[in-house]
């Protein structure tokens, strides 16, 4: 058996309190020396903390969140070597050698061990900044450019990102002023010296215009998007790996310093996001463009996981990666735009919503009849009456007794929000996907206009001309295969919703009367509700009331 020693976290520079994103071992494992075990973050810079020692880990001292300084307490290890010292890491020697080394200390931190970067080079007019001492680390990649030519920068502002295989770090700029032309680009290998940007500083780019301001990369306007509850606003579809395969579920996502801020700015979840960088890297383009599909699905980017997968409650295991082209032809077809927008919002509806459906049939017998009737009297007039303007105007009766099924839950999650209006949407079948039309203040809207509406809204639909507004502020859905068959399925509530009603196509059954069997036209009804919400009790209710007057209407006027 070896000596059983701690491992500590060796001098990072004048880093103290520095946060434990990344946990990379776990008690039981075997360790190589060298072997990175956490991974801790500043403002500017991720840095992983290596084994000083080869052995086996007997106890973990650390977890995700922790502070840590110099001389924290890592892990208590059974080296492998007896006699082995319990010594943290020395300082780097050259190339990292056998000697134990610290794993970049960004030098750039006021005070750090490289002290405050040199003052920029001038060159005529500008200035070129280089990459300061950044210690041992020579040819490190840039993985990320921060700023852009016509850029005004601060002192301290971060220029670009680069990355080792041990640590990422953040150059920030020695001088405030204006970036006149960028010298590297992402891919390129840097080292201490080498020239990053050319910047006027202030005084001199006082003197020249200033840019014209660049069009943000944004959502439609918010006057068009209502906030809804941010209970709902996880994606939570598979998501592409944004770490390397080493490390341990939970861990944080990859990204430097400075896109976590960004991010934490924007109240986004980065374990939503998936990255387009090296290595799987989020950029802030990649939260930029997660924030963008967000709010044209209707949602905001939340600024944590939901309660249920932060307490356990939710284990989502890797997507099987598959070659199908092993076992016969293939042919990729590409998504269409609605798909990748509304395939997410389904995941995570499904999956966080605990749906329960209730199955009703409603005699429209004489409702059929009087529809014909009306569209025979109207038929100069252009505009046909379909079945779902009856639903629609009888569903609004039923959301008027039963104000539970037109609500949704507050943002805290202790409260249910009842909405005194009543915009009701419907699922319209288009070449690229279904989308969801709404037909608002339903309540105050007779049954001509209702379908003229619906129809209108459907013709959009399939042309592609839906507006963001169009299809936001429901309090209750209605999707309808009645076009196409079936008869009972589950359809998914379209949150913060709480309920949704399917319709299938109706049928002429054989029905007892209680003398004989007549003929009757039944239509299939399924109504999925949150049970957060609504009780069972209560959703057959609901239910046994709408099939009630869809079979005599006249009750919609009590």
């Amino acid at each position: 058996m070896g000596n059983l020693v701690e491992v500590k976290v060796p001098d990072i520079g004048d880093f103290k309190d520095v946060e434990v994103i990344e946990v990379l071992v776990k008690a039981g494992d075997a360790v190589a020396r060298e072997q990175s075990l956490i991974t801790v973050e500043s403002d500017k810079a991720s840095m992983e903390i290596p084994s000083s020692h080869a052995g086996r880990v007997k106890a973990m001292r650390v977890k995700l969140g922790d502070k840590v300084s110099e001389g924290s307490v890592i892990l208590e290890l059974e080296a492998a070597e007896s006699g082995a010292a319990a010594n943290p890491p020395q300082p780097p020697s050259a190339k990292g050698g056998s000697e134990p080394r610290q794993v970049a200390s960004p030098p750039f931190e006021k005070g750090g061990p490289g002290g405050i970067p040199p003052a920029p080079r001038p060159t005529g007019e500008a200035l070129q900044v280089t990459v300061p001492d950044i210690g041992d680390f020579k040819d490190v990649e840039v993985i990320e450019v921060l700023v852009r030519p016509g850029d005004r920068v601060n002192k301290d502002q971060s220029l670009i990102t680069v990355e080792s295989d041990k640590a990422s770090m953040e150059i920030p700029s020695p001088a405030a002023g204006l970036v006149q032309s960028l010298l590297v680009k992402i891919g390129d290998k840097v080292s201490q010296g080498s020239p990053i940007v050319m910047l006027a500083a202030n005084e001199a780019a006082a003197a020249l215009p200033s840019p014209a301001p660049a069009a943000p990369v944004s959502a439609p306007p918010a006057a068009t998007t209502s906030p809804p509850s941010t209970a709902y606003a996880v994606d939570m579809v598979a998501r592409p790996a944004a770490v390397e395969p080493r490390q341990p579920e939970g861990a944080m996502p990859h990204a430097s310093p400075s896109v976590r801020k960004f991010a934490r700015e924007l109240g986004v979840d980065l374990t939503q996001v998936a990255g387009s960088g090296p290595k799987g890297r989020i950029t802030q383009d990649d939260v930029r463009e997660h924030v963008k599909r967000a709010l044209a699905g209707g949602a905001r980017p939340a600024a944590a996981p939901v309660a249920g997968a932060a307490a356990g409650g939710l284990n989502v295991i890797p997507w099987p990666q598959v070659d199908f082209a092993k076992f016969g032809p293939v042919e990729r077809v590409e998504m269409s735009r609605i798909k990748k927008l509304s395939g997410p919002n389904l995941a995570r509806n499904w999956v966080m919503i605990p749906h329960v459906t209730n199955h009703e049939d409603a005699d429209i017998t004489e409702l059929e009849a009087f529809r014909v009737q009306l569209n025979k009297e109207n038929e100069k007039s252009g505009v046909k009456v379909t079945m779902l303007a009856f639903l629609i105007k009888a569903c609004v009766a039923a959301l008027k007794k039963f104000p539970d099924f037109n609500s949704s839950i507050a943002p805290e999650g202790d409260a249910i929000i009842r909405k005194n209006y009543w915009h009701v949407g419907f699922a319209a079948d288009t070449p690229n996907g279904l989308v969801v039309p709404v037909i608002r203040d339903a309540d105050r809207k007779g049954i001509f206009e209702i379908a003229q509406e619906t129809a209108a809204l459907a013709a959009k639909a399939r042309d592609g001309k839906l507006a963001i507004g169009d299809m936001q502020g429901g309090t209750f859905s209605i999707s309808s295969l009645g076009g196409i068959g079936g008869t009972y399925f589950t359809p998914i509530i379209n949150a913060p919703e709480v309920a949704i009603l399917g319709v299938c196509r109706s049928t002429t059954r054989p029905v007892w009367d209680g003398k004989q069997f007549v003929p009757r036209l039944i239509l299939p009804l399924s109504l999925s509700w949150d049970h957060r919400v609504v009780d069972g009790a209560s959703a057959a209710r609901f239910n046994a009331y709408l099939a009630s007057l869809l079979a005599d209407f006249r009750r919609v006027l009590l």
